[in-house]
């Protein structure tokens, strides 16, 4: 009877005998594999993650075909209790690793298709209210609220209509992400359309709103920026909840704070402005040393400067 090794990643590697489950040749190995429901494809408790050789697996079994339909499983999910192996060089991981873990992956009705981590290169687009300090200080607090979501709701409205996803409002910011979806270079191109089009609101509710009503007008700094991160979605309570993280979210969030050193509204990362199609030499450029990232970043100004310069 043949024998095939398995990786099972961040425990060990395993022995699978021919017709030996992956479930069964865990436990035997000494791996805590959970299977609440004693392996009979009920539970989902045992699934794997499928890192590396998907082709030497046994194909789904009827049991696992309803329970993929029904927990909306990617082609990478496969239940350990009904996969067989059927060649060297495959590598999986368990998704959950102890009791803790049951709740986030089984009972929260979502798709866990969209709970696993992923890397996606995707346009970043950070927001920011300039001198918001001052504003909630000389404002009431019902104000300082009202022309808060007045603004947020505009953002949302562009973003949204872009394809785009707010990550997490700063209290005076937000945070988006663009091609979860979609291919990076119409990505770019929505984060650069979103970024105009926000400024472009902004000076009609400026105009028409603000300076009316509250004798306020709102000055806002916007950087963009493009890169590889991890995405997935959480569920805190009943709520679900998107993490998009990594470097290029750093720099991101620094290149919208640049926005007074530079003394201009909107700034943009020359690779993000490059990857958008856009002919680089029609926009004025600059190098900026940002706070915690160890190399300049060559960026390319977008916007106006402030009527108040804000450096």
């Amino acid at each position: 009877m043949q024998n095939f090794e398995v990786e099972f990643i961040s425990d060990r590697n395993i022995r699978v005998r021919q017709g030996q489950s992956l479930l069964e040749a865990s436990l035997s190995a000494g791996i805590p594999h959970f299977h609440v429901c004693g392996g009979n494809a009920r539970c989902s408790t045992c699934r794997v993650l499928i890192l590396a050789g998907k082709e030497q697996l046994s194909s789904r079994n009827e049991k696992e075909k309803a329970l993929k339909e029904k927990m909306n499983f990617s082609d990478e999910v496969r239940l350990a209790c009904q996969t067989h192996v059927e060649g060297d060089g495959v590598k999986v991981t368990r998704i959950i690793r102890d009791e803790s873990d049951i709740d986030l992956y089984v009972t929260t009705g979502a798709s866990f298709s969209e709970m696993i981590g992923m890397e996606k290169e995707v346009a970043l687009c950070f927001i920011d209210i300039r001198d918001s300090t001052h504003f909630v200080a000389t404002h009431l607090p019902f104000d300082v609220i009202h022309i808060m979501r007045k603004l947020l709701n505009s953002f949302y409205v562009v973003i949204e209509k872009n394809n785009g996803r707010i990550i997490d409002t700063l209290g005076d910011g937000l945070y988006a992400v663009f091609g979860l979806e979609k291919g990076i270079h119409e990505s770019a191109n929505a984060a650069l359309k979103s970024g105009y089009e926000i400024l472009e609101n902004l000076e009609l509710l400026n105009r028409d709103y603000f300076t009316k009503n509250f004798d306020q007008r709102i000055n806002l700094g916007i950087g963009i920026h493009t890169g590889t991160v991890v995405a997935g979605e959480i569920h805190l309570g009943n709520k679900k909840q998107l993490l998009v993280m990594g470097y290029p979210v750093n720099v991101a969030a620094r290149l919208q704070n640049a926005t007074k050193e530079l003394n201009n509204n909107f700034i943009i990362s020359s690779e993000a402005l490059e990857i958008s199609g856009k002919i680089l030499s029609d926009y004025p450029s600059n190098v900026v040393h940002l706070r915690g990232i160890a190399e300049s970043v060559n960026v390319h100004l977008l916007g106006k400067p402030y009527e108040n310069n804000l450096s």
